[in-house]
């Protein structure tokens, strides 16, 4: 049997990065990946002949900072293109661009509201000051429960930060830890087009309405990010999100880190209530007193963990952690790039180069979610539609492009015990023809589809009920909560069990956070002398 210092399951980005601080401080390190290929779903592959793209996730922003200094990844080649505006919404009216900085975004929300425009700015400064927090707070331990006097010790000092706000800013971080988007929203703006655009956010990855209490979070996850030193920008990553994930296993071997493709992990061996290592699928078992899961809490409790080695009231909370981010994921290969009723022209423009939207009021995301619900989804899904070839040609042949289509909401499970494999096509028909409402030429430049129903999404990727973020972002599935109180420190209920994962701290996206602050941990409850090495 071979042993090693520590084990990582799966090579998702957080996999990755863990490994590579745990090998930088000096241990003896694995990472078993289930696919051909690292990166879990960021992942750059070829979908269609000729054309390649980021078959999951798509986008980057919230990628840490200090993740990218440490792993070197710019130095290795990373680049990454700003968007020169963030997002366009095509509607029935017109359209609506978000993004080009203050003065533009004020001039664009003039043509809708002009007391829109003018509190543009403060939202802007109220939504920043609590992004700021959590920024701060996503590369820290939370406090856990039943932590005893080091839980209290860092409780006090993740709290000093908003205790040191204003009331009204205290205030605003409040309304929207607990307050739903819609809430949140109306109490800024008047315009149901503007109210949309920030709107969306608080449904990426999030199986729930506008009106969901706690829903105005998720709108704040997506905003605390930064490219280029730029806060709360959004960009391409050229040659696709598999590039970063790319230069991540370069940084990790080189750290000493051991990476093993089409290592499909079966069970977590467990010897005395202490991590003994692993078994694959293949049979192998490797031994390992520390093993660190990359894989979603869904399904590390309930499918690579004995229930006997858990204890059970661990066990039948874990029976009950919410997934499901009614999530639809498409890759297109286009012949030529849409050309929009509102905006018309099928030469690259700037539209091109943003998020499209199709979701144009609160109530529109509202029916998609009831809907969904009822009846597996809507006639009228949310689609956000990427263009990666408009800034990046490395993925299509010339003059070719490929489209990104995230769309929300449909059913993890649908309703009246139909399946995925039989409904994933019609489901993508519907997508298709809402893209083709608003650019007519959309469906007839279409070359090739690769489609991930949220069944897809869990079968490839591990993703349990097709959830994009391990589990859900809801309030008691947050911070010390993530994904359980009392296990928000990253250690599993299992003596030398660690998770590394989205389903930890600070949740989902593309951040390398919990892979971090997981290595951090890992590497404390060793030696004295080990908790003096860097992390």
């Amino acid at each position: 049997m071979k042993r090693y210092d520590a084990i990582v399951i799966g090579g998702g980005h957080n996999g990755l990065v863990c490994a590579f601080y745990l090998a930088r401080a000096g241990l003896k390190v694995r990472v078993l990946e289930r696919r051909h290929i690292v990166g879990g779903a960021a992942v750059t592959e070829e979908f269609h002949p000729g054309f390649r793209n980021s078959t999951a996730s798509y986008t980057v922003s919230l990628l840490r900072p200090k993740v990218i200094k440490d792993m070197r990844l710019h130095e290795r080649g990373w680049r990454i293109i700003e968007r020169t505006i963030s997002n366009f919404f095509p509607h029935e009216g017109g359209y609506l661009k978000l993004g080009g900085g203050t003065a533009r975004t004020q001039a664009e929300f003039a043509r809708f509201s002009q007391k829109d425009a003018e509190i543009f700015p403060h939202y802007e400064e109220a939504l920043e000051r609590v992004a700021e927090v959590l920024r701060d707070l996503s590369l820290r331990t939370p406090p856990n429960a039943g932590g005893g006097l080091r839980a209290l010790l860092a409780a006090a000092a993740q709290g000093k930060r908003i205790a040191g706000m204003d009331v009204e800013a205290q205030r605003d971080v409040m309304d929207l830890f607990v307050k739903s988007a819609r809430d949140f929203l109306t109490r800024w703006y008047e315009n149901p087009y503007i109210q949309a655009a920030f709107g969306f956010d608080a449904v990426v990855g999030n199986y729930a309405s506008p009106d969901t209490p706690g829903s105005a979070y998720v709108l704040l996850h997506h905003v605390f990010g930064e490219i280029n030193g730029k806060k709360g920008m959004w960009g391409h990553s050229v040659g696709g999100m598999g590039a970063i994930t790319r230069y991540m296993a370069e940084a990790a071997e080189e750290a000493g880190v051991e990476i093993s493709v089409e290592a499909p992990v079966a069970k977590l061996l467990v010897d005395g209530g202490k991590v003994a290592g692993v078994r694959l699928e293949s049979g192998e078992e490797i031994a390992a007193p520390i093993v660190a899961s990359n894989a979603g809490p869904a399904l590390l409790y309930r499918q690579l963990v004995d229930r006997s080695d858990l204890p059970a009231q661990f066990a039948r909370r874990m029976d009950g952690y919410k997934t499901g981010s009614g999530t639809f994921r498409m890759n297109v290969a286009l012949s030529e790039l849409p050309d929009f009723s509102v905006l018309p022209g099928k030469d690259k423009a700037e539209h091109h180069t943003a998020g499209i939207i199709i979701s144009p009021t609160l109530d529109y995301m509202d029916k998609a979610f009831t809907d969904a619900k009822a009846k597996g989804w809507s006639d009228d899904p949310i689609v956000e539609m990427k263009l990666p070839t408009s800034v990046d040609d490395s993925l299509a042949p010339p003059g070719m492009h490929i489209a990104s289509l995230f769309c929300q909401q449909f059913a993890p499970v649908l309703p009246d015990g139909r399946s995925w494999d039989d409904a994933r096509d019609a489901a993508a028909d519907v997508i298709i023809d809402t893209v083709t409402k608003h650019a007519p030429n959309f469906r007839k430049s279409i070359l090739g589809v690769q489609i991930h129903s949220p069944a897809d999404l869990e079968a490839k990727f591990g993703l349990i009920g097709g959830d994009i973020m391990h589990g859900h972002m809801s309030l008691d599935q947050l911070w010390a909560s993530r994904p359980m109180l009392g296990h928000g420190d990253y250690r599993g209920p299992i003596k030398g069990l660690y998770m590394c994962g989205a389903g930890t701290h600070p949740g989902g996206g593309v951040t390398g956070a919990p892979g971090h602050n997981a290595a951090h941990e890992i590497l404390r409850d060793r030696s004295f002398v080990r908790r003096l090495l860097p992390v």
